[in-house]
């Protein structure tokens, strides 16, 4: 998938994401945001000048989001955002009120509208993880000026295939068929379990290149 498509998925088929922000003490502050509108050039959102949540964005042009699909944890699809925001103003609003037009009942007059305003998350890198998949399936990706950073465990040359770390993979995503052996990334948990059995020290946590 690309980074759009995961865009898009996140605004249609997921929609409502818990939003982080910091608030002017650098905690963590949280809350519910519907994702209006995704296209290549990143996802859109509105709220209200008047909330905390404006407040928040504004000092720090940032925020980090998290969506999830599913029945119950083993069939869903989480998908994580991080980045930048820029305030876009009315101008894109009537586009978003016509896509999701449920706002209209929560604001339903031209003059209670007046207090939106739309956001656009433009630069950002983010994480697709779907559990309904067997083995797990993962990956990163990225949008706008930002670069994906995604962390993993790497197999170094120190390696002498004792096979410890093997029995203690959840997902059994070692390929021993290189040399020195891989972890699959895209099927990987990130538990560490391989790097604490590895009697050589030959596991390491990295940002991938």
């Amino acid at each position: 998938m690309t980074a759009a498509e995961v865009l898009h998925y996140l605004q249609r088929e997921i929609h409502t994401t818990v939003a982080a922000t910091t608030d002017k003490d650098g905690l963590p502050v949280t809350c519910a945001i519907d994702m209006m509108d995704a296209d290549e050039n990143g996802l859109y959102f509105l709220t209200a000048r008047g909330k905390g949540f404006y407040n928040r964005l504004k000092k720090d042009g940032y925020m980090a989001l998290t969506g999830m699909k599913g029945e119950d944890t083993m069939s869903s699809v989480a998908v994580s955002v991080r980045g930048r925001v820029k305030e876009l103003g009315s101008g894109p609003l009537p586009r978003l009120l016509e896509k999701n037009p449920y706002m209209q009942e929560i604001y339903p007059t031209p003059e209670s509208q007046k207090a939106l305003t739309v956001f656009q998350l433009y630069a950002g890198s983010g994480d697709w993880f779907d559990l309904s998949q067997k083995p797990i399936e993962r990956f990163s990706f990225s949008f706008g000026e930002a670069q994906a950073e995604s962390e993993g465990y790497f197999i170094t040359d120190a390696c002498a295939v004792c096979r410890a770390c093997e029995a203690v993979c959840p997902q059994g995503c070692i390929d021993f068929t290189s040399v020195p052996p891989a972890i699959r990334q895209e099927h990987c948990l990130r538990c560490g379990n391989c790097m604490e059995a590895c009697p050589q020290n030959a596991i390491l946590r990295k940002k991938a290149k």
